[in-house]
């Protein structure tokens, strides 16, 4: 071996043990704005001189207090039942209005003419025989037929809502018809406009 060979290879691990002992500098810290996105293992390129730090950002305008906002208005009356508005029973599979109804019906468009303030909602109910499907369709005719009515005795359609509820809620449980004969019929709620 060479006197110049011999040299290299006694400086050599002197220089490589110097170099893992420093280390490499650090870097700055970045924030994740202003970070590069990371360099997978296999493209690790030499390292890059420091970049200047970014000048701080000046925070943003504080917008003036305003006022807190005005409360939400209260929520309306729900319906309730309502004395002056009796409910009104239909045949067996029928959602025609019959004639002992329909003066009671008059009376119910009496009423509503006298209190323009008065919401009203037809609820539309029916026996326990049929399907479900097939009885919320009938209480909705039901319900409509009452609407229809009150509408031609001159109460304004917008200020009625119709609802079906079917056989599902009955206000008689036996099995008889006396007991059907009072689960098909139309109530009438009210609230204030």
């Amino acid at each position: 071996m060479s006197p110049r060979s011999r040299s290299l290879a006694a400086v050599l691990p002197i220089l490589s043990l110097t170099l893992l002992l420093a280390g490499c500098p650090k870097r700055p810290a970045m924030t994740a704005a202003t970070a590069p996105p990371p360099i997978p293992p296999a493209a690790v390129a030499p390292p890059t001189p420091a970049a200047p730090a970014p000048a701080p950002i000046a925070p943003a305008p504080v917008a003036p207090p305003t006022a807190a906002p005005a409360p939400a208005p209260a929520p309306p009356k729900e319906y309730r039942a309502n004395d002056a508005l009796k409910p009104i029973y239909f045949a067996f599979d029928k959602a025609e209005i019959r004639p002992a109804d329909a003066k009671i019906l008059d009376g119910s468009a009496a009423y509503l003419k006298a209190n323009p303030n008065q919401l009203v909602l037809i609820e539309g109910h029916c026996d326990e025989r049929g399907t479900s499907e097939y009885n919320l369709a009938l209480g909705e005719r039901r319900a409509k037929a009452a609407a229809n009515y009150l509408v031609a005795n001159g109460i304004e359609a917008g200020r009625i809502t119709t609802i079906s509820y079917g056989k599902e809620r009955p206000v008689c449980s036996e099995h008889n018809e006396s007991c059907w004969s009072r689960n098909r019929n139309d109530m009438f709620l009210t609230k204030e406009r």
